[in-house]
């Protein structure tokens, strides 16, 4: 009896962590600029539909935040979750795809190779009140996702790390 490889299927379940961002996925995403000086803060504000890291991506490209951090509450019909797995180099999904509540979401904003890059973290709370957790990889709104952004003046930048795989911030390199 011959043993059929599980690469392909191991394959589907992994995703790296340069994966292409599809833009115009948040038609629905307002924006308000509600405190403006040295940090800029701003709520975003991503309507029923909009994919939010898609979202999250084109408001930093559009507002030029160089760095900057957020937190966010809402609903999504639909996330994919990752765990990073050190040895692969690539995200492990965990995908959901069920109503839940978004319980925590925080994140940042940095500067990798000149363009805005977003590193976020979700914990979802489930109907029966379990919990999931970790990168986002996407997550779909349902009802709404309120974010609120502070954009600081002073950017940061991210430089590869060959020994993760990652894009990770150096507050030294200019």
């Amino acid at each position: 009896m011959t043993r059929k490889s599980a690469a392909p299927q191991e394959l589907s379940t992994y995703i790296s962590p340069s994966h292409p961002i599809e833009e115009g996925k948040a038609p629905g995403m307002k924006v308000q600029l509600i405190r403006d000086g040295d940090a800029k803060e701003y709520a975003v504000i991503l309507a029923k539909g909009d994919e939010a890291f898609s979202g999250l991506m084109e408001f930093a490209e559009k507002y030029h935040v160089a760095s900057g951090h957020f937190t966010a509450i809402g609903a999504l019909s639909r996330v994919t979750l990752g765990w990073f797995d050190l040895q692969k180099k690539m995200y492990r999904k965990i995908p959901i795809d069920e109503q839940v509540e978004v319980l925590s979401m925080i994140g940042d904003f940095a500067l990798y190779q000149g363009k805005p890059a977003l590193h976020t973290h979700m914990t979802v709370g489930h109907r029966d009140g379990r919990t999931s957790g970790g990168h986002v990889i996407e997550a779909v709104v349902s009802p709404t996702l309120e974010v609120f952004v502070t954009a600081e003046s002073v950017p940061l930048n991210k430089k590869y790390d060959p020994e993760t795989g990652l894009a990770l911030i150096d507050p030294h390199s200019q």
